[in-house]
């Protein structure tokens, strides 16, 4: 988990300087120490908080600072910079699958603690990769929305940022936590929304990598 988040806030700032915008780069955000990626809110505080009350966790890193008015050709690459994250994180899955194929070369004792964090970590960013690319600002999916919109429309979208995180965890944790009380567990949207596409990218992953 630490690892698919760093590299995915990384990633964000890396592009972004690359296209022209230091910003991120000058505040040391392109980087890949987790401290300089944690918010004490997102990232610790609210986590454990609904781990405590409902069993699940959700949380996010501190938002990478990119100016756009730096970037060469400002609404392509915010698309760009936002794709940064999610396409590092199927990466970080594929190479965590061509792993795989090597554990059975170890020593007994460590392939299934090494098999067990590689399919961890291809869980892990598989589920970062489609969760981020929802279309819902501040998601990098609702970055990339923005960009193809025309400009007025993609202002009035950006506009819905302040409430995009409490519409996500009202539909993917506070309404499955209330159903699951009221005997609906079948009713989550986060396994239609997100495990769906999870499950199709990693069968894509499996032929890709001939592990299939």
């Amino acid at each position: 988990m630490i690892i698919a988040i760093t590299m995915h806030e990384a990633a964000h700032g890396w592009v972004a300087m690359k296209l022209g915008d230091r910003t991120a780069y000058l505040q040391g955000r392109v980087s890949f120490n987790p401290a300089k990626h944690i918010d004490p809110f997102g990232t610790v505080i609210l986590p454990a908080a609904l781990f405590l009350s409902t069993g699940a966790m959700f949380g996010w890193a501190k938002p990478v600072p990119v100016d756009f008015r730096n970037l060469r050709n400002p609404r392509r690459d915010m698309i760009l910079v936002a794709l940064a994250g999610p396409m590092t994180n199927i990466l970080l899955a594929l190479v965590c699958l061509l792993l795989l194929k090597g554990v059975g070369f170890l020593p007994g004792p460590g392939q299934a603690w090494v098999g067990q964090n590689l399919t961890a970590g291809i869980q892990i960013n598989l589920f970062l990769a489609v969760f981020n690319m929802l279309p819902i600002p501040p998601l990098d999916g609702g970055r990339v929305v923005t960009g193809l919109l025309p400009p007025r429309l993609g202002q009035r979208f950006a506009a819905l940022e302040d409430k995009g995180m409490m519409i996500l965890l009202t539909v993917f944790f506070l309404l499955p936590y209330l159903f699951d009380h009221m005997g609906l567990g079948g009713l989550n949207p986060m396994r239609w929304v997100v495990g769906v596409p999870v499950a199709l990218l990693y069968d894509i992953l499996m032929k890709v990598t001939g592990l299939n």
